[in-house]
């Protein structure tokens, strides 16, 4: 038999630019003490980790946590691009749902350098071979950065498809900064405008700007998952639980189908929302607010069809009505999102659940949505995996 599974604590600190964190492991170990101090428990409560982080050696995860805590416990290591915190998540509840565990600490950290991403090792096979060899097909333009290619050839055939203006990305930025300006957590705190927005650098003619696109950040974000008996148990806080969760891989029609937005992952977003809205019987109508995976404003536009927030081909009148801030159908990304905190890729899902648990607590201050009951997280990774995990209020 199933058990629910709480989020009794939540910890994050402020993600920093390339060169100015703290090492992975110290960030790391600061995040999960916050967490833990928030749930109120010790680390030798905790019965089982799962760490998430992409750039690092194997066992950073014990490294980190040894700092806080030496208690024998199984540590697991995840690594799955920029899905990785929230693949831990989605492990972590996986052990409690199943009985494995009642008390389960949840890390990401990334500590990041300059520039654009790429691999690390070149004397083997990329695990991006197929997913750039589409991309060259379908967009070209190998002068350009292969991230920049894969969410910016999404959009352009968003573009293409529907006749979406490239201001509609803008104004995805200028709504972020918004956002963000009233996140103490989020790194850039710059309120643009969509002018602003389509006046910076263009890095794609006709498609992208510097501004539409999230830097690479370093951080660290933690969660403590308990079971509802261990909570009880303890007298621990259940204000929040997840009530779905679901995780997906790649179709073929990621590369059969010859668009690019198949190719960043539209299939997997909404296969995996489907599925949450079908475990819980919640649907796109009835969610307050979300925190979407908007590496670039392109996939935050493309992502509010996936999710099923307006019809496809809809999102373009869904921003221009304002359903996606306060005052409209759904708040998404309250904190500022990737494109205002950056994406340290370890820890961006972890930050994602830190944020929904606030609003749910009722504790995000001037970012507070009012009323906030339930909460959609969506966090997707190329390569390819996709989590999507509902919230609700106890």
């Amino acid at each position: 038999m199933s058990q629910g599974v709480y989020v009794s604590g939540v910890g994050m600190i402020p993600f920093a630019k390339p060169g100015t964190s703290a090492s992975y492991d110290q960030m790391g170990a600061t995040a999960s003490r916050l967490a833990l101090a928030d749930a109120g428990i010790n680390y030798d409560d905790i019965e089982q980790a799962y760490v998430g982080y992409v750039y690092g050696d194997s066992t950073a995860g014990q490294k980190a946590l040894y700092q806080v805590g030496m208690s024998g416990i199984p540590i697991v290591n995840v690594n799955n691009n920029c899905s990785t915190g929230s693949t831990a998540l989605f492990l972590a509840r996986q052990a409690i749902a199943s009985g494995a565990a009642e008390c389960v600490l949840v890390l990401g950290f990334e500590q990041m350098s300059p520039g654009a991403l790429g691999s690390i090792f070149q004397d083997r096979p990329s695990p991006f071979d197929a997913f750039d060899e589409v991309t060259e097909k379908l967009v070209g333009m190998s002068q350009i950065p292969l991230a920049l290619r894969y969410f910016g050839g999404a959009g352009l055939s968003h573009m293409q498809k529907y006749g979406t203006p490239l201001e509609s990305f803008a104004k995805i930025r200028a709504k972020a900064s918004r956002h963000a300006a009233n996140n103490p957590l989020a790194l850039f705190k710059q309120v643009v405008t969509p002018e602003d927005v389509m006046n910076s650098t263009m890095i794609w003619p006709g498609v992208m700007t510097k501004l539409m696109a999230c830097p690479p950040t370093c951080g660290a974000a933690a969660a403590v998952l308990v079971s509802e008996a261990f909570a009880k148990k303890h007298g621990l806080n259940t204000q929040v639980y997840i009530a779905g969760q679901s995780m997906t891989t790649d179709k073929p029609s990621t590369f059969d189908s010859e668009d690019m937005m198949k190719v960043v992952g539209y299939d997997m977003s909404k296969e995996a929302a489907a599925k949450v809205y079908a475990h819980t019987g919640i649907g796109p109508d009835d969610l307050d607010v979300i925190e979407l995976h908007d590496c670039f404003a392109h996939n935050e536009l493309i992502t509010y069809e996936a999710l099923g927030l307006c019809p496809e081909g809809g999102a373009a009148k869904f921003i221009d009505d304002g359903d996606n801030t306060y005052g409209g159908k759904v708040v998404t990304n309250p904190s500022g999102g990737l494109l205002s905190k950056g994406h340290p890729l370890g820890a961006t899902g972890l930050a994602q659940c830190f944020e929904l648990t606030q609003q749910l607590r009722g504790n995000a201050g001037d970012r507070q949505v009012a009323g906030a009951r339930v909460a959609l997280q969506h966090n997707l990774g190329l390569g390819g995996a996709c989590v999507v995990t509902m919230y609700r209020q106890s």
